[in-house]
């Protein structure tokens, strides 16, 4: 498959795929990616309801977001799991986001695979939409899987920035951590968008300056823009061009710069 960029800096170092992911990570090579971040689908839009501005509104993110069945869904984890776990270097790890919905299957997918637990992250939201029917505790966190490549992978775990980001005292696998501010989201947003706060807190934790981020599953682009920020590569996979496009003013306006000629950035990130 021919793995052209809908969007590349001048130097490769940021990169953008557009198409199935599934299809696209079989054309790259093995053991080529320090660290993953995926969000997948948590298949939860099948007619349950949600509190927006407060007001009950339908889950409804889009066809991609629907379940197909237990099967098949972990099916579909197995299998962009194992592509992942394959162009991972030996070292490598992967962090994956989820609810109830979809959470235990990953785990179990997983494990299947014979990744390396590490550990369990619970994003803790500060200000979450209330339960309107009042018939369930309100959902306030999400978990974040975090994993090696196999059972003898090394992983890197830069602890002396995770303790000085908590106040010199060893960090939790708890994380409060707020939604995406406005200003996150003032070019354009995402159904699932996560705070760059979390993300940069991931990339940071786990990688080196120079290491490659990949994002199977792309959307408005954080995992990106906290590669970024913090002087890593990056590849982003993303199967609707609205959001790689929202990917591509999000960088510009990280640069504090206007776009250049399309699929290029300016020179001064060259």
């Amino acid at each position: 498959m021919d793995l052209k960029p809908y969007f590349q800096s001048y130097n490769g170092s940021f990169s953008l795929l557009h198409g199935d992911s599934l299809k696209m990570l079989g054309s790259l090579p093995d053991r080529s990616v320090d660290m993953v971040f995926a969000d997948p689908p948590y298949f939860l839009s099948n007619g349950g309801t949600t509190c927006k501005s407060g007001k009950m509104v339908s889950v409804d993110k889009g066809a991609w977001d629907k379940s197909s069945g237990i099967e098949t869904d972990h099916d579909f984890h197995l299998r962009w799991l194992g592509e992942c776990q394959r162009v991972l270097k030996a070292d490598g790890t992967i962090w994956v986001s989820g609810t109830q919905h979809n959470v235990y299957s990953v785990g179990f997918a997983m494990q299947q695979l014979g990744f390396k637990m590490l550990n369990d992250i619970i994003w803790h939201k500060r200000n979450p939409p209330p339960n309107l029917s009042c018939r369930y505790f309100t959902h306030a966190t999400e978990t974040i899987l975090w994993a090696a490549r196999d059972k003898a992978s090394r992983h890197r775990f830069n602890y002396p920035d995770m303790k000085t980001a908590n106040g010199g005292k060893q960090m939790q696998n708890v994380w409060s951590i707020l939604p995406p501010a406005r200003a996150e989201k003032a070019l354009g947003k995402h159904p699932t968008q996560k705070p760059l706060a979390l993300l940069e807190r991931i990339v940071l934790a786990s990688t080196l300056p120079g290491d490659l981020i990949l994002d199977p599953f792309n959307g408005s682009g954080t995992t990106g823009i906290a590669a970024l920020n913090l002087g890593r590569r990056y590849l982003g996979m993303e199967l609707d061009a609205q959001y790689l496009d929202l990917t591509v003013a999000r960088v510009h306006q990280s640069l504090h710069e206007t776009p250049a000629a399309e699929g290029q950035l300016v020179a001064a990130y060259a």
